[in-house]
C-alpha cells in the first residue's frame, strides 16, 4: 500500500450496522470505536430521517449516532436542490423524510413546482405519475432521484423481502417523459461530495465502507477513497465478483472481520477497545 493512509470513514447504514430491525455483527463495535475520530454515516436510503436512524440503532441496543454526522440521500437532495433551484418549488412523490427534507428549503406546489422528486418507500401511484408527469412535461420542472437503486432489502411479518428501490420508482417517470432524471445518491458523486465537505477532507484521506460493490464500492472509488466491502448486506460471502467492478481495498465477511483488518493495517485509524 503507497497510498497515504486514511484518516476519516465514511459508512453505509442499511446491511452494514443492521438489517431491518436487527442489528450486524461488529456493528456495536464499530460505532463504539468511532469515539474521536472524524466520520460521517452516508446512506442512499431516504426514508428516515438521521434522527429516526439514530433512534432506530439505539432501539437495537447499539451506541446512537450523532445525528449530525448522518448524511441521508433525502437530505443531500435538498441541499443540492437549494443551490440549483433557488425558490423552490417541489412535489416530492416518497415516504415523511423526503417530505421533511425539502419542506426545510423550499415549498411544496403540485400546480407550479420547478422540481419533482422522486424518493422511496409509499406515494407512487396513478395520481401521484399523473402530476408528476404534467409538471416535468408543462411546466419544465426538472425531475431528481434521491438513488439509483431499482431495488432495496426490507422486511415484512418478520421476513426478509426485495422492495422497489428509487430506481424502480422513477422509472415510470422517465418513460412517459424521455427525461433522465439527475440522480443524487451513491455510486454518484453528490452524496459523497457532501459528506467530505461536511468532514472537509480531501476523498484520498477517507475509507468507504459498504456492503454493496456496485454503489457503495463503485462510487468511492471513482473518488479516489479507500474501499472496504463487508458481506453483510446484498453481496454475501461466497458470491463470485461482479465482472468489470473494482474490487475493494479490503473485502471482510462482516465488521469484526473488517476491524482486525483495518486495526493490522492503519493502526490508530479506529479509537482503541
Amino acid at each position: 500500500m503507497t497510498r497515504p493512509p486514511p484518516h476519516a470513514l465514511l459508512i453505509d447504514v442499511d446491511g452494514v450496522l443492521f438489517q431491518g430491525d436487527r442489528p450486524l455483527a461488529g456493528a456495536a463495535r464499530l460505532l463504539g470505536r468511532l469515539a474521536g475520530r472524524p466520520h460521517c454515516f452516508v446512506t442512499n436510503n431516504p426514508i428516515r430521517t438521521p434522527e429516526q436512524i439514530a433512534a432506530a440503532c439505539a432501539a437495537m441496543g447499539l451506541p446512537r449516532p450523532d445525528p449530525r454526522y448522518i448524511l441521508t440521500s433525502a437530505l443531500a437532495t435538498a441541499r443540492w436542490l437549494s443551490r440549483e433551484r433557488p425558490g423552490l418549488r417541489y412535489f416530492a412523490v416518497g415516504a415523511g423524510a423526503l417530505e421533511a427534507a425539502l419542506s426545510a428549503v423550499g415549498s411544496r406546489d403540485e400546480r407550479d413546482a420547478n422540481a419533482v422528486v422522486v424518493g422511496e418507500g409509499v406515494g407512487l401511484d396513478f395520481a401521484t405519475l399523473t402530476t408528476g408527469i404534467n409538471l416535468i412535461l408543462g411546466r419544465g420542472a426538472r425531475l431528481v432521484a434521491t438513488n439509483p437503486d431499482t431495488t432495496v432489502d426490507g422486511m415484512r411479518d418478520g421476513q426478509r423481502v426485495v422492495l422497489p428501490g428509487c430506481g424502480a420508482l422513477v422509472a415510470p417517470f422517465t418513460a412517459a417523459t424521455g427525461v433522465t432524471p439527475t440522480f443524487i445518491g451513491k455510486p454518484e458523486p453528490l452524496l459523497y461530495e457532501m459528506a467530505l465537505g461536511q468532514l472537509g477532507l480531501p476523498a484520498a484521506a477517507c475509507l468507504m465502507i459498504g456492503d454493496r460493490p456496485d454503489t457503495d464500492i463503485v462510487g468511492a472509488e471513482r473518488l479516489g477513497m479507500w474501499t472496504a466491502l463487508v458481506r453483510t448486506g446484498r453481496f454475501p460471502p461466497g458470491r463470485d465478483w461482479v465482472a468489470g467492478l473494482p474490487r475493494p481495498d479490503f473485502d471482510a465477511p462482516d465488521l469484526d472481520r473488517l476491524i482486525e483488518a483495518l486495526d493490522g493495517a492503519f493502526p490508530g485509524l479506529l479509537a482503541p477497545d
